[in-house]
């Protein structure tokens, strides 16, 4: 089984969550997306609950959605590393 980053972005997310500090996850993903130089406005950002992988110390993980808001499909390798959390 693979090693868990405890730093990945969706792990960092569902612990923020599970904080009470959800308002800003929303910016934390921004700025993701910024580092990847991806404009932030161009997209919608969702939040879905989901089983967290066992070893994560999490019950609960919070898997992000990037919908382009132009309609058009989100990157498949953009979309893949906004949630991985190996």
């Amino acid at each position: 089984m693979p090693r868990l980053n405890i730093h990945s972005l969706s792990m960092q997310i569902s612990r923020m969550f599970e904080q009470g500090q959800s308002f800003f996850c929303a910016i934390k993903v921004q700025d993701w997306l910024r580092e990847r130089n991806e404009n932030p406005d161009d997209y919608e950002i969702l939040f879905h609950e989901k089983p967290a992988p066992p070893g994560s110390g999490l019950i609960i993980m919070r898997e992000i959605e990037l919908r382009r808001k132009d309609g058009k499909p989100t990157e498949a390798w953009l979309q893949e590393d906004v949630n991985s959390y190996t």
